[in-house]
């Protein structure tokens, strides 16, 4: 197969960090749920970081969790999330607190995708805008 055949759209990795004394209700689990339901995306990994006090950190599989909402992703394992990304979030983490790591594919994106790439097309550069800056650059407006 070659990469003008592979339907894939781009792929994206989050980390989505908790304080320890986040409430962690898992009210967006459904909602990251549904777009994987719709299509829209397709889960490549999940991996959980959790650091404790003594500033040790522990990657965490979804299967280690048991009866958990995230459950849903066990056995979502392409490779793409290691040892090194695990360790790159928990730099990040203070003690007692834990992140979410997340690799998907924008699945919507993959027909546009593979039709630029059969049609000799090369992504050249990419940026993705944070939703605090778009709500600055509204509030500048007067929006």
């Amino acid at each position: 197969m070659t990469d003008e055949d592979l339907e894939m759209g781009p792929v994206d990795i989050i980390v989505i960090g908790y304080p320890a004394d986040a409430p962690r209700t898992g009210e967006a689990i459904p909602l990251f749920i549904d777009l994987v339901d719709r299509g829209i995306i397709r889960v490549l990994d999940v991996m959980i970081v959790a650091k404790d006090e003594a500033g040790s950190f522990t990657a965490i599989e979804v299967s280690e969790l048991g009866d958990h909402e995230l459950a849903v992703f066990d056995g979502a394992r392409s490779g793409m999330l290691g040892d090194e990304d695990a360790a790159t979030a928990a730099a990040e983490l203070a003690p007692g607190e834990s992140a979410v790591l997340i690799c998907f594919e924008n699945a919507w994106a993959a027909p546009f995708a593979s039709a630029v790439r059969r049609n000799g097309g090369q992504l050249l550069a990419f940026q993705r805008v944070g939703v605090q800056d778009i709500i600055e650059a509204l509030g500048a407006l007067g929006a």
